[in-house]
């Protein structure tokens, strides 16, 4: 299968490969990401030590790795984790992979807010990358995170143990929310599922094909399902004066405006992304 063993001819025979699909500088990435996650060498050892041989156990990890990239499944699922902030996350086929944008939201939430002494729920939370960084960067805070999935509740528990974090788990459904609350909030947060399934053309195979869909989409008909749902469940849990903070559709900000208007919202805020997109808001519940 291998004309050789040495980490120099086996990247030059995959960056072959993987060019074609994801060009030079993100497959080259993409392999000294593998490298280094397999063979702990750093990209500076890598070239420092280009001679370096590998076993035949050791190729055939980085050929599967590879022939699952060619396949397009995302690299952050190949190797089972991601960085989010500075955060270690395991990520799964059960989760979404964090995207900078939320990496974002935490950011706006973190200018925003006091750095003490908040109840926070998290809803949505997947891989539970929010949830960490809040509690990681907000003392004495009292984190709380829900989702649907048992699945990715247990990546989530997962990830607040290596990230040494406390948060509370809720699995639930926001639509319809059982009676497993039973305090108030200072802040809700939620990167709900916002991509319109006409909008699905515009997605790229490594997300279609690998990430879940119920964490994605939500019906054309009712793209503001999820909003709507967190919007109903504050009127009870999110304290007088606590803010909303979601990460958005930008096609769909104004809708959201105008819905939190009628919910009776103030300072609302739209905030664009670092690629100048709609992509964050934020409301305070009125007094």
């Amino acid at each position: 299968m291998w004309k050789s063993n040495i980490l120099i001819d086996l990247k030059h025979m995959y960056l072959n490969d993987l060019i074609p699909i994801y060009g030079k500088d993100e497959s080259l990435q993409m392999l000294n990401i593998l490298i280094g996650h397999y063979f702990g060498l750093s990209r500076v050892e890598q070239t420092l030590q280009s001679a370096y041989k590998l076993s035949e156990s050791e190729m055939l990890k980085l050929h599967m790795a590879v022939k699952q990239l060619k396949k397009n499944k995302p690299l952050q699922y190949i190797i089972g984790e991601t960085t989010f902030i500075d955060y270690k996350i395991k990520v799964n086929e059960g989760v979404l992979i964090p995207r900078p944008e939320t990496e974002e939201l935490v950011k706006l939430i973190l200018d925003n807010e006091n750095l003490s002494d908040l109840n926070i729920l998290d809803i949505g939370t997947g891989s539970g990358c929010i949830a960490i960084a809040l509690a990681a960067n907000i003392t004495n805070s009292h984190v709380y995170a829900m989702d649907i999935s048992k699945k990715a509740i247990e990546t989530a528990k997962q990830n607040a143990n290596i990230n040494n974090v406390n948060i509370q788990f809720i699995e639930d459904d926001i639509n319809k929310p059982s009676s497993k609350i039973s305090h108030n909030f200072d802040v809700i947060v939620s990167n709900p599922p916002y991509v319109r399934y006409l909008e699905k053309s515009q997605m790229k195979p490594n997300v279609l094909d690998y990430e879940p869909e119920i964490a994605l989409f939500v019906d054309d008909h009712k793209p503001l399902k999820f909003y709507t749902a967190i919007m109903n469940f504050a009127k009870l849990f999110l304290n007088d004066g606590g803010r909303l903070y979601f990460e958005i559709n930008e096609a769909l900000a104004d809708e959201l405006r105008q819905s939190l208007l009628e919910y009776n919202y103030d300072k609302i805020s739209i905030v664009k992304d670092i690629n100048f997109k709609n992509r964050f808001v934020s409301a305070v519940k009125v007094e």
